[in-house]
């Protein structure tokens, strides 16, 4: 199954089997990890840990995320671990971005985690199973790329973020909703990284180009932007 096509079958899953992965699959999770391809300007550190490594996890396994700066080291870290969430579940693996565990021994730049194992909970079957709003709620047109954004995971399911389709551009903007815009604040920034992992990929998917990603706006304007070809 491509990346594409795990959108619309991933889960967060929270029950794992106690049995780590064997050395070889941490190996070949590892050395894609290291393969994903980050936002321009950005350089965010991941570092894949033991559960036993970990404060207020579940799986056997996590991957650690830390990064210097503000709102686009925040969403470069969800545009990248959202590529190895999905890896990770094509895999067979289940997933789960944690933004209240923590390391047992601090780390520079600390900003999230995403833990990691086997699991039995099944993959879903289509986009019917998603709670999430509407496509018109959050991007001025409902399309192929709007409707697999929308599938993007969130803090607290806020879908802080807005798609605005223009001539030439998409722009994947912040726009803070819910509880979490204020004890969430950092989370939602990494939320509008993950939901512009999804757009990248259904760009690619319907065949449109992409000539240079950008940012625009500090705080709560600030909006990941894809330059069309």
């Amino acid at each position: 199954m491509s990346l594409y096509d795990q959108i619309f079958a991933r889960r967060s899953v929270r029950r794992y089997d106690a049995d780590p992965l064997s050395e070889r699959e941490l190996g070949e999770a590892e050395g894609h990890l290291k393969s994903i391809g980050q936002l321009p300007g950005q350089s965010a550190r991941f570092e894949v840990v033991s559960g036993s490594e970990v404060k207020g996890g579940h799986a056997p396994h996590a991957i650690l995320a830390c990064a210097d700066g503000g709102d686009a080291s925040l969403a470069n870290i969800g545009y990248a671990l959202q590529e190895a969430d999905l890896w990770l579940q094509s895999k067979g693996y289940g997933s789960l971005w944690c933004g209240m565990a923590r390391p047992r021994a601090p780390r520079d730049g600390y900003r999230v985690m995403l833990e990691f194992g086997r699991t039995s909970e099944p993959p879903r079957s289509g986009e019917a199973e998603f709670r999430r709003r509407p496509a018109g709620d959050v991007s001025n047109e409902d399309n192929a790329v709007a409707r697999a954004a929308r599938l993007a995971p969130s803090a607290l399911n806020a879908m802080p973020w807005e798609l605005e389709f223009s001539p030439g551009k998409v722009s994947v903007r912040r726009a803070p909703r819910g509880a979490g815009r204020i004890f969430a604040a950092n989370l939602q920034r990494i939320d509008v990284g993950i939901a512009a992992r999804h757009v990248a990929l259904a760009l690619a998917h319907e065949g449109i180009g992409v000539s240079d990603i950008g940012f625009a706006g500090p705080g709560g304007g600030f909006a990941v932007e894809f330059h069309l070809v």
